[in-house]
């Protein structure tokens, strides 16, 4: 029995050095490509395509399988908010691949400053918001809301700010709920589950599992306002609470 945990722990260790490689060769190669791509595109889409086979990538080498309920609840020529929970690093990815259509990201400014993947982020037209910087998020949220109404594409969101370190959904941070508001965009809850087993918070070793998204019904902001913005939210966290209590948990497939 202690031989085959010993194998087992190997074969995770192997993989995991293996998919490490992977992921900064290919975020070499394609961070490169959106660079390339958003000097001659106008509205970033063409950089999203590149973003969303870097992603491709990254799942195939990790083995990770993915199932998807309710695409129908998307519209893909009509704009919106998309709010997911966020369990562990491998959301992105499968974020990506598996909502097919136009979504640009509000996501905290550390990130855009990682070389060449910040660089990418930019021409893609992801939005970097700075919670530090009172006014800077301000803006953000205003620019988001531009491109929000004028149909420009959709923005994707992850409420709470950061990975949950336990894959339980944490409190929520109101900007992306004014950006509702002030955009009167839908919000569309996305419930992730099984991402956690792959990569939790502050691991290093990632491990196969079948990933499950579950798509909700499109939540209508209009009659909110922004002195309702605490109601607003905590419609979109019950609708997740319920959805994340019905998770079957899973043994890693390695």
């Amino acid at each position: 029995m202690k031989s085959l945990f010993s194998s087992n722990k190997f074969q995770v260790f192997v993989h995991t050095v293996v998919i490490y490689i992977w992921v900064i060769a290919a975020t070499i190669f394609f961070g490169t490509t959106a660079i390339v791509f958003s000097l001659f595109s106008k509205t970033g889409n063409s950089v999203q395509y590149v973003a969303r086979t870097w992603a491709w990538s990254i799942l195939w080498v990790s083995g990770i399988q993915v199932v998807v309920n309710g695409l129908e609840n998307i519209e893909k020529h009509k704009s919106c908010i998309l709010m997911s929970n966020h369990q562990s690093n491998f959301d992105i990815p499968v974020l990506f691949t598996r909502l097919n259509l136009q979504f640009r990201w509000l996501a905290k400014a550390e990130l855009f400053k990682i070389p060449i993947f910040g660089r990418g982020m930019r021409g893609a037209g992801y939005i970097s918001i700075d919670r530090s910087n009172r006014k800077s998020a301000f803006m953000s949220l205003k620019k988001a809301a531009g491109i929000i109404r004028d149909g420009k594409a959709s923005v994707m969101i992850f409420p709470e700010g950061t990975r949950s370190s336990d894959g339980s959904l944490l409190s929520f941070k109101t900007g992306g709920f004014i950006l509702a508001i002030d955009a009167a965009a839908p919000i569309i809850p996305i419930v992730i589950k099984g991402t956690h087993a792959i990569m939790p918070k502050n691991s290093l070793l990632i491990r196969r599992q079948i990933v499950t998204v579950d798509i909700k019904s499109a939540i209508d902001t209009k009659s909110y306002t922004r002195k309702g913005k605490d109601d607003l939210m905590a419609h979109v966290r019950t609708v997740m609470t319920k959805e994340l209590a019905s998770e079957t948990k899973q043994e890693p497939l390695c």
